[in-house]
Parts: structure tokens; sequence; C-alpha cells
């Protein structure tokens, strides 16, 4: 008798120590760290000639050449063509599932799916959303909006009244407060709501005093301007939010996704100089990210992107600082997309996968 609820003792014990683990067992058998914060950084449009060009033209050097652990994912979407837009490979790295292009967090069905961040938000982890377009477009938009399509972009900004999101840094002011579908100011709805809301027009977003509430800032009326144009935000904005959301969330962590937008725009006006522009800048901000990483310990960064754009290629007659570039389309392509991994929980990233599984591998090391 004394051996058998000795016996339960430990095996309850055991559990309970499980559960409390600060690890987590990967599909090959090997135990990682689990992090408490997971910084997923997509540069949209950016397939591997997009890296390989920014590091050529940045004197052969990007932050990028941190990371330990390099894989690759299939950015098909769920209809029969092998080419992604955004929202469908957005809604695949955000939900878990793969959809047809235009969706918004949605299903093949049109039915809503949650997403990582709000699983997140739900757990009571801090969260935010950072872009270098209007933070209602596709990229964004999946992680926090449920739309059938992705032009709908005031029903998009509505969606963001739904959540209890701790920071939004992007483009997109007016389908907030200039909307043409109904009446609604979105701005002072968030005000109402307890958001400490400001903007471009008002005053640059480091001089915004703040104030302990949750934030919106808006860069951009509709879309930021390009980085060659002198937007220069998204390298301070990425450790700004970083710091931020830790500061809101010290004990159970959070959830940041940034994107560098404008890299695939780049890719659609098969313009090789905007690429490279956009794909340094982006560099930058994942310097800032890795930087605080390094120093918080806790943080898993990942770095990929939705698909590549342009077909974009490096040729013959190329040299170091001077590049010979030729496209194949000004759409994306069906190519497989580099996914880059630092930190605790980092080595689930390598080999060759889904989309889908970047939400998979996220939820499983948050011990959704």
């Amino acid at each position: 008798m004394f051996l058998i609820k000795k016996t339960g003792f430990v095996f309850s014990l055991l559990l309970m120590l499980n559960a409390c683990s600060n690890t987590v067992k990967l599909a090959n058998g090997k135990s990682v760290k689990r992090p408490k914060n997971i910084i997923l950084l997509i540069g949209d449009g950016m397939g591997l000639t997009q890296v390989t060009a920014g590091l050529y033209m940045n004197n052969n050097k990007l932050n990028l050449e941190e990371f330990p652990i390099i894989g690759l994912h299939k950015n098909y979407p769920k209809e029969t063509s092998l080419i992604t837009d955004s929202a469908a490979g957005a809604t695949a790295i955000a939900s878990g599932e793969k959809s047809y292009n235009a969706a918004i967090g949605v299903n093949a069905d049109s039915m809503p799916i949650a997403t990582i961040l709000e699983m997140a938000e739900a757990r009571g982890l801090a969260t935010g959303l950072v872009a270098t377009c209007a933070i209602t477009h596709a990229t964004p938009a999946s992680f926090i909006a449920h739309q059938k399509k992705r032009d709908m972009f005031e029903p998009i900004a509505a969606d963001f009244l739904k959540t209890d999101i701790d920071l939004i840094i992007g483009g997109g002011k007016k389908y907030f407060d200039n909307r043409t579908q109904d009446t609604r100011n979105l701005y002072k709805e968030l005000e109402t709501k307890g958001y400490q809301v400001s903007d471009f027009f008002k005053e640059e977003l480091k001089d915004v005093k703040l104030t302990g509430q949750p934030l919106a800032y808006f860069t951009a009326n509709d879309h930021p301007l390009q980085a060659s144009q002198g937007r220069d935000y998204l390298p301070s904005t990425s450790r700004f939010s970083a710091d931020f959301l830790k500061k809101r969330s010290p004990k159970k962590g959070f959830f940041l996704m940034i994107e560098g937008s404008q890299i695939d725009w780049g890719g659609h006006a098969n313009n090789s100089d905007y690429i490279i522009t956009e794909m340094i800048d982006f560099d930058k901000a994942i310097g800032q990210i890795l930087e605080f990483a390094k120093q918080d310990g806790e943080t898993l960064v990942i770095v990929t992107a939705d698909h590549e754009t342009g077909g974009y290629s490096i040729n013959k007659g190329s040299v170091m600082g001077k590049l010979e570039t030729k496209f194949t389309t000004d759409y994306h392509t069906g190519t497989m997309i580099p996914v880059y991994a630092f930190g605790p929980g980092a080595e689930a990233f390598s080999g060759i996968y889904e989309n889908t599984a970047l939400f998979d591998k996220m939820k499983q090391l948050f011990g959704f």
C-alpha cells in the first residue's frame, strides 16, 4: 500500500514539474528552452535574392548573418495555384491554416480562425503590430482581423477595436478617422477605449510622452513613404516596441509582429534599388531586435517572408556594390522562403516545412 501511494505521489509530482517546466520537447525529441517573448519579423516579398542583394550592396554584411538557425517554408495557398498573395501567406503564418488568396484571418470557408496574436492576448501576454504600410494592409491585418477580402480596409480597421492589442504602429490613419462606409471615428473610439493615440501630424513617435496606456501611433494617412524618400522609423520603432511590450507584461511575456512591408513593392515595380533600400532598412530593424534579444535572454526572434516578389535575380557582370539584376515577373513567385531564428527555441525552425508550421511552432513554444 505504501509503495502504491509513493508511486502515485511521484507520478503527480512529475506531472506538476512538467507543467511548470521551462523547456519544451520538439518533434525530434530534443528539449529546448521555452521563450517568454516571440518577435516575428516579416519582410514582405523577401526571397533569398532580396536578402543577397541587400548583403552585397551593404558592404557584404547583414544582421541576418548572426542567426544560427535557418530553415525554408513552403508558401503555396489553399487553392491549386502555387502562388500565394500576402493575405493567404500571412494568414497561414498567423493562424496555422492555408486559405485562399485575399483571405484575412479566415479559413477556406471564410470562417474566422484564431491567430497567434489573439491567443497570446487571451492568455494575458502583451501584443503589438508594427508595419511600414497601412496597418490595415494584408500582412498586419491577418494577425488581428477576420475579413473575406484583403481590400476591406475599413472593416479591417474596425476589427482592431474588437481586441485589446497593446501596441499599433503603422500607416492607414484614414481608415480609422476619415471613413467612407460609416460615420464612426475609430481614432476617437480607441481613445475612449483607453488607448493613447497619436500620429505623424501631431508629433514624431520619439516625442510621444508615454502615459502607461496601450498605444496606437499612425505613421501616415495611407501608406508611409519609401525608405529612400526619408522614412526612417522602422529600426528605432522596432526596439521601442520590444521595450514597450516588455514593460507592459514583464511576467507573462509578449508577442510582436514587425513587417518590412515595402520590399514587396520594390519587387512589384521591378525596381532593384527600391528592393535594396527597403531590405537594408529592414535589416537595421532586425539588428535592433537582435540587440534587444541578446540583452533580454528570453526572446525568440524569427525572420521570414510571406512570399518572394519579382522573380528577382543577380546576374553576370555583378560585382560587390554594383549588381546586374533582372526580373521574371511583376508579381509573386512560388519559390520557398528562408526562415531565420535566434534565441530560446530557435532550433525548432530548421528544416523544410509548410508555412503553417510557423504558427504551430510558435504555439508550441509559447505553451498554448
